[in-house]
């Protein structure tokens, strides 16, 4: 029996399934419920590590025997959020989610800073819109430059849960367009929009690499595979 699960940390709640690719069965199914943190100026933030506790009471929930058969994780998400981590590996700042609207001057900011919507359709094929990864980001500068002093690494949910697993600071191209730093045609990060963000250091150096969404993201730990 070959097992896969797949893990779904959505906004509302985190979901695990255990797949037989043998037989083509659902074996077991899990879901953890999160919290959401709201604020009056539009600000929707969670604890990165309220999607580790549930991801991890999910698998605790389900049967051993399957568990221990599973040979392949496949992880998807929530897009958006900005998941500031460190060196260590510890996570900066509360979340800012997908569906915070807090960040709408940043938005401003950067859009004028690049030449307006004309130009960023032009040159990036997307505009900086308040749900986008790119205003959370000079959110953090402009409000906590300590703590984005020391960031490591700038990740989106779904690529911390696979950080968090793995250890590889990774994210796909279709979640990366909705960063509004990509250059969806050339599929690069885009270095006068990192530059509009902070023009004193190379945000580049702090972004993921960028796989396509069926290659590999990385080894589960042993740390984290006792944890699940």
């Amino acid at each position: 029996m070959a097992v896969v699960a797949g893990i779904d940390v959505g906004t509302q709640s985190t979901k695990v399934i255990c797949y037989d690719t043998d037989a083509k069965t659902i074996l077991a199914t899990a879901q953890a419920p999160h919290e959401l943190v709201s604020g009056e100026d539009g600000t929707r933030e969670q604890e990165a590590r309220w999607w580790i506790v549930a991801m991890t009471s999910c698998f605790q929930s389900i049967d051993p025997v399957i568990r221990t058969r599973v040979c392949a994780l496949g992880v998807s998400g929530q897009q958006h959020g900005f998941v500031p981590v460190d060196t260590q590996g510890k996570v900066l700042h509360p979340v800012k989610l997908w569906n915070d609207t807090s960040t709408s001057a940043e938005c401003d900011l950067i859009t004028s800073c690049a030449g307006g919507t004309e130009s960023l359709l032009e040159n990036e094929g997307n505009l900086i819109l308040p749900g986008y990864t790119a205003s959370k980001i000079l959110w953090f500068k402009r409000t906590h430059p300590e703590k984005y002093s020391r960031m490591a690494h700038i990740l989106l949910p779904h690529d911390y849960i696979n950080f968090w697993l793995t250890g590889e600071a990774v994210m796909e191209y279709g979640d990366a367009s909705g960063t509004a730093l990509l250059d969806i045609r050339t599929r690069t990060w885009s270095k006068r929009l990192l530059a509009c963000l902070d023009d004193q250091r190379d945000l580049s150096t702090v972004l993921p690499r960028l796989i396509e969404a069926h290659q590999c993201a990385g080894y589960t730990t042993a740390e984290a595979a006792r944890s699940l």
